[in-house]
């Protein structure tokens, strides 16, 4: 599968990939600053944003859809930032096809499984009545969701005319557990430089996630930006900015 991209910038490729719910204009003003000096591609998932739907997805077919989108535009040898479900991807293509990876970021997601958590949010938003104000579909999540800056973050997924939305629910929904899940390749692990970015305030990657990050990932190191949260690009803008420019040598 082809993936929607935006690119901007000249020089050596960086690719970003967006997490659960996002879309890579999500990247918009951080594509901006670091198109300055790099060739950079901001790329829609499966199911997000103008990429294709797919029935189903997994971190295997995933990384193959941005192998082959990379592959299209002429593409190896790229340095990779992905931010939670996009940064289990951007593992994944580390892992699978090495030759597209010269360095990785990972922002604020480990390589284990977590816990199912969005099937509640996912049927909230399918009942969500075609047409309905924001005012009226926000709170239809708000049992699923009490978190108003994340139930906003999903509004922001709805068509325009509010008839539905623009992400493939359906293909999420039933691939939330292989989203959720890890499976790594067997024997498979990525020697090149390696960083694990995570918000001081997320519980996302933890102490005891680390022998199974080095296990795959040998040269990781590993950076806490403070007063940032889950989306760490979106809490301290400056501050992650600043890491990805420093780490891939900006």
């Amino acid at each position: 599968m082809i993936l929607n991209a935006v690119e901007a910038g000249e020089g050596r490729p960086l690719v970003l990939l967006h997490g659960l719910f996002g879309q890579g204009r999500n990247f918009g003003a951080l594509q901006r600053r670091l198109a300055a000096r790099r060739r950079v591609i901001s790329l829609d998932m499966p199911n997000h944003g103008a990429s294709p739907h797919a029935a189903r997805m997994d971190y295997r077919s995933m990384a193959g859809d941005v192998a082959e989108t990379l592959a299209a535009r002429g593409i190896s040898g790229a340095d990779v930032m992905g931010h939670s479900m996009g940064g289990k991807a951007a593992m994944m293509l580390a892992l699978t096809a090495p030759v597209l990876v010269a360095r990785l970021l990972v922002s604020d997601i480990a390589p284990v499984t977590y816990p199912p958590r969005y099937e509640d949010l996912l049927h909230a938003m399918r009942a969500v009545p075609a047409g309905a104000p924001r005012a009226v579909a926000d709170a239809a999540l708000a049992a699923a969701e009490p978190d108003p800056a994340t139930r906003a973050f999903i509004l922001s997924t709805r068509l325009p005319d509010g008839s539905g939305w623009r992400i493939g629910l359906d293909g999420i929904a039933a691939s939330i557990g292989a989203i959720t899940d890890w499976a790594p390749p067997e024997g498979a692990r990525f020697d090149a430089p390696t960083l694990f970015v995570s918000g001081e305030h997320s519980r996302y990657v933890r102490e005891e996630n680390r022998p199974a990050i080095r296990a795959l990932f040998p040269a990781a190191r590993f950076l806490t930006i403070k007063g940032a949260g889950h989306w760490v690009h979106a809490d301290q803008p400056e501050a992650f900015a600043a890491v990805l420019e420093g780490f891939f040598r900006i």
